[in-house]
């Protein structure tokens, strides 16, 4: 009698977590996806392209999980500086300096832009140079946010890589800075059409990764921000004992290396670690958000496939904007070597097809 019970509430469980997982699947491709971009966009041209990216993240974040971080946060300031066009990929050159000169991205991991080069020679080795940095970048954010815990959704796909990126002034109007308060996320990203559920559920990508102490000193001195928890505040002095301090701490205290719902406990206990954080609990818009995300974490994965997906089609390019790059840093008309790497590709494929007779 016990062991029926028992087999019964396994198999109830297994129901439960199987559904779970079904409704975020079916969130994911149930989302709208803007003419361009589809579910099945490489299905022909380059089949095994998921399957390349997620196995080769599996070892890079068995060595480093904290990569997986990185890369997530790169899609972010990708995405929402002039859109989703690998333009935050892209180096310097006589025009001006990039975008990853901009006080936003300076503290951009650099493993994380040689993790996506290094994904796109894979790629495009197996397939030819048919996909873009821009959904490699994509595709990588979402492996980082699956294989940190999080929850698994599909990509829509066929962005296409721009050919400049933003200025300085630009990349620092799209990426509110940490000290911002709720209302200035609110406003900057209602701009881009996200209303605060989205808002919230995109914050959530701080449940992963590291900051440095620039970004949250401004609450320890020269006086202590009230709204930090006094247990909190006197350990983070200790981490940054000084307004100069170059040290890093994690963004989220109880669970820094996993993609769940502790965040949003961090906030409710005042242990959030920027302003843009903490004040999405005391702002009243967004509090009651905080909270039913706090205490459902399936709810935040939902919320946060279907913002993420929406965030990851911002000003893309499609159909014949843009460019596949041969090099994600370059663009193609810079590339003295462009030439010569496409040829050389087009024979590697050749000595593969005859090595098979």
């Amino acid at each position: 009698m016990a062991t029926a019970s028992y087999n019964s509430l396994l198999l109830l469980s297994s129901l439960l977590l199987g559904s779970y997982f079904c409704s975020v699947s079916e969130a994911a491709t149930d989302a709208p996806v803007i003419k361009g971009l589809s579910w099945t966009f490489y299905d022909s041209s380059c089949p095994q392209l998921e399957d390349i990216v997620r196995k080769e993240l599996k070892k890079v974040f068995k060595k480093d999980i904290g990569q997986a971080a990185g890369l997530l946060r790169l899609h972010f300031h990708d995405c929402f500086v002039q859109g989703c066009d690998g333009s935050v990929l892209l180096d310097g050159s006589t025009s001006g300096p990039s975008e990853q000169d901009a006080p936003p991205n300076l503290t951009l991991r650099p493993r994380a832009f040689e993790i996506i080069d290094d994904l796109r020679a894979r790629i495009h080795k197996k397939c030819g140079r048919v996909v873009s940095c821009a959904d490699i970048t994509a595709l990588a954010a979402r492996d980082s946010v699956v294989l940190s815990g999080g929850p698994d959704y599909q990509v829509p796909l066929g962005r296409r890589d721009g050919l400049g990126f933003a200025t300085r002034n630009a990349t620092l109007a799209n990426l509110p800075p940490p000290s911002g308060t709720a209302d200035v996320i609110l406003r900057s990203l209602a701009s881009k059409s996200f209303d605060a559920t989205d808002v919230v559920a995109l914050s959530g990508a701080h449940t992963i990764g590291i900051s440095h102490c620039s970004s949250f000193t401004g609450r320890l001195y020269p006086t202590q921000d009230p709204t930090l928890e006094q247990t909190f505040a006197k350990n983070l002095k200790v981490v940054c004992p000084t307004p100069t301090t170059n040290s890093t701490t994690a963004l989220d205290l109880r669970t820094p290396n996993k993609f769940d719902n502790k965040y949003y406990l961090d906030l409710m206990n005042r242990q959030g670690l920027f302003t843009s954080d903490q004040d999405l609990f005391t702002d009243k818009r967004t509090k009651e958000i905080v909270k039913s995300f706090a205490l459902d974490q399936s709810l935040f994965f939902d919320k946060f496939v279907k913002a993420v997906i929406k965030m990851g089609q911002l000003s893309v390019l499609t159909g014949n904007k843009g460019e596949i790059r041969s090099k994600c840093s370059v663009r193609n008309k810079d590339n003295a070597s462009h030439l010569k790497t496409v040829v050389e590709e087009v024979v590697e494929e050749v000595v593969e097809d005859l090595s098979v007779f």
